[in-house]
């Protein structure tokens, strides 16, 4: 079981996303009002807590949402996962779909620290069932791994 420490938001792709108390999550869609919502396979991501405080440890500035991500999760090595591992927090099931991503252009991240780790250790997921998560809230693989 792991715990979601945060769930942030942009309406805009390309920027940091807002820290939110709660989001609803729409099935097949995404985040309601996140840029990153619609009918595809990378409709939320998630990034690790332990790997964001080792990238801080190393003396990056860094907040919950800096890395684009979507929520953030302690208690998982989130790339570790096989696609199509599934995570249950209270109503909401979301699949994993893609681990890792393209960077095209570098972030103020990588151009403060030379490095940025949402490439390497994000992950990808689709909603499947719907419904609000919070900061706090319990997390468990339910499937797939």
């Amino acid at each position: 079981m792991g715990t979601i420490k945060a769930v942030c938001t942009s309406a805009v792709k390309g920027i940091q996303k807002s820290e939110s108390a709660s989001v609803e999550l729409r099935p097949d869609w995404g985040i309601e009002d996140d840029a990153h919502a619609g009918e595809w396979h990378r409709q939320v991501s998630l990034l690790s807590y332990e790997k964001i405080e080792d990238f801080k440890a190393r003396g990056a500035d860094v907040a919950n949402g800096s890395f684009g991500e979507n929520i953030i999760v302690e208690g998982f090595d989130l790339k570790s996962l096989a696609i199509g591992t599934r995570f249950r927090s209270g109503d909401v099931v979301l699949e994993l779909t893609q681990i890792g991503k393209e960077c095209h252009a570098h972030c103020a991240i990588y151009h403060q620290m030379g490095d940025c780790i949402m490439p390497r250790e994000g992950v990808f997921c689709k909603v499947v069932r719907g419904g609000r998560i919070a900061a706090g809230d319990g997390i468990e693989v339910i499937a797939g791994s």
